[in-house]
């Protein structure tokens, strides 16, 4: 049989993102300290800026060596410093200096900054029972507009991205950042995607504006890959 008589095969390949799509990698900070009644956390530009606990240590040197032997092209962190102290080890690892995007800071929760946002929601507040129904921010008293926290979010992961063309670049931000792009890249409810472990990866491929989703909240790293039981 002559070799131009054989028959095309199309097979299956391992996925590949698209030329010149960017490959984002959305952590989430490690972490941070416990919320005490009279201690409010240290506001930073009105928002909650509370450090890592050692939990959240420990979860930001195993996203180090996780991390260690990815190509990475840069390094992204917020204003607020749990993510900072998230990304130093495997900044120190690969001679990274991050840079900063303030847009992917977390969403602004009001009345609630400072820590009385976990006590509202460990109390069953009526109000965090309306916000959980409804699925929005902004029934928290001065909160942030949940249509404008989208839009930051898209925005700031719009400029991650156009900065690195075909690239790969890890983001630490935050839980409610980290569900907002989900639901935004997937058209789904809008805490769909809420909460991601601290310390956990999801995967955005991002290419013109628009995202698909590579991979929700891994933690094999934090020795977690065994399923929880069930109960």
């Amino acid at each position: 049989m002559d070799e131009r008589d054989e028959p095309v095969e199309y097979r299956q390949k391992r996925y590949q993102p698209p030329e010149g799509a960017t490959e984002l990698l959305l952590i989430r900070h490690g972490a941070s300290a416990p919320a005490r009644p009279g201690a409010p956390f240290p506001l930073v530009d009105g928002q909650g800026d509370p450090e890592l606990a050692p939990e959240g240590r420990e979860q930001a040197d195993r996203v180090a060596e996780r991390l260690a032997s990815v190509a990475l092209d840069a390094l992204y962190v917020t204003t607020l410093r749990r993510t900072a102290q998230t990304a130093a080890p495997l900044a120190r690892k690969l001679g990274l200096e991050p840079r900063v995007e303030p847009a992917l800071r977390e969403v602004h929760l009001g009345e609630w900054e400072g820590g009385l946002f976990r006590k509202k929601v460990a109390d069953n507040d009526p109000v965090a029972q309306r916000m959980v129904a409804e699925e929005r921010w902004d029934v928290i008293p001065g909160a942030e507009n949940d249509e404008a926290f989208a839009v930051r979010v898209r925005e700031g992961l719009g400029r991650v991205a156009a900065a690195h063309p075909g690239g790969r670049v890890a983001v630490f931000t935050h839980g409610g950042v980290i569900g907002q792009a989900l639901a935004a890249a997937t058209g789904s409810r809008p805490f769909a995607f809420l909460t991601p472990d601290n310390g956990s990866i999801s995967v955005l491929v991002w290419m013109n504006g628009l995202a698909s989703i590579r991979g929700f909240n891994d933690v094999s790293h934090l020795d977690r890959s065994a399923p929880a039981p069930l109960s």
